[in-house]
Formats: structure tokens, sequence, C-alpha cells
């Protein structure tokens, strides 16, 4: 076998190793690769280019809907970007990104539901929000 052969399978392996260490790629992942095989070499790249093109739209929609979530909608505009660029270790890290600071909405928004709904429940009436200027 070709040494330069070897050496670039080192290198993938020691990558898909990385990816699956940083949480980018899970055992899903493995599942998709068992379906691929010499009738359809690409099956994968396929997948994941229409998961991606199918995220983005989604993204599109929901970052045109979260005007609510600045952070997640900045999140969902730089993945976009790097889509759109097809820097595909841009959209993993902003996609990631998204799920954190989705984690991190959602986490606050129980948070203040929860406050509210021991207000109603002791009796009172929910403040109206004011707005307060934000620092840039």
């Amino acid at each position: 076998m070709d040494a330069d052969l070897v050496q670039m399978q080192k290198k993938l392996a020691d990558y898909q190793n990385a990816l699956f260490k940083e949480g980018i790629l899970d055992s899903q992942y493995l599942e998709l690769h068992e379906l691929q095989d010499e009738s359809n070499p690409e099956f994968v790249v396929e997948v994941v280019y229409l998961f991606l093109a199918d995220s983005e739209k989604l993204l599109d929609d929901l970052s045109g809907d979260l005007i609510g979530a600045p952070r997640i909608k900045n999140a969902c505009i730089e993945f976009q970007k790097f889509c759109q660029e097809k820097n595909i270790r841009g959209c993993l890290r902003y996609l990631q990104q998204m799920k954190q600071e989705f984690d991190l909405v959602k986490s606050k928004l129980k948070a203040l539901f929860a406050l509210e709904q021991n207000v109603v429940a002791a009796g009172g009436l929910i403040p109206k929000m004011q707005p307060i200027d934000l620092i840039d």
C-alpha cells in the first residue's frame, strides 16, 4: 500500500476521532456510514449536504421568527454565512453555538415562566415589562 495513502487514512481516522471527542459526530454518523457502499460511494456526503441545506432553510425561518431571542438569531445568521461559504467547520461551530444558545434561552424562559406562575399562584399580577436601554 502506498505510504501517502496510509498517511492520509491515518489523518482521516485521527480527524474523525477528534470530531467524535468534540461532540461534532455521534453514533448516527456511524450508522449513516454503514448505509454507504460501492454502488453509492457519495451517500454520506449527499445526506449531510441535504441536512445542511434543510437546516439552512429552517434556520432562515427561525432567525426571522426569533426576534425576541437575539443571541440565537445572531448564531443563526453566522451559521447561514458559513453555510453559504461552504465552510463546514464554521457551520459546525455555529450549529453547536445555536444549540447552546437555544438551551440557555430555553432554561432561562422556563425559569421566567416558573417565576410568573409563582406570582400568579400567590394572587399577584405579572408586572408589565419595561423596555431597557441595551449596552452595545
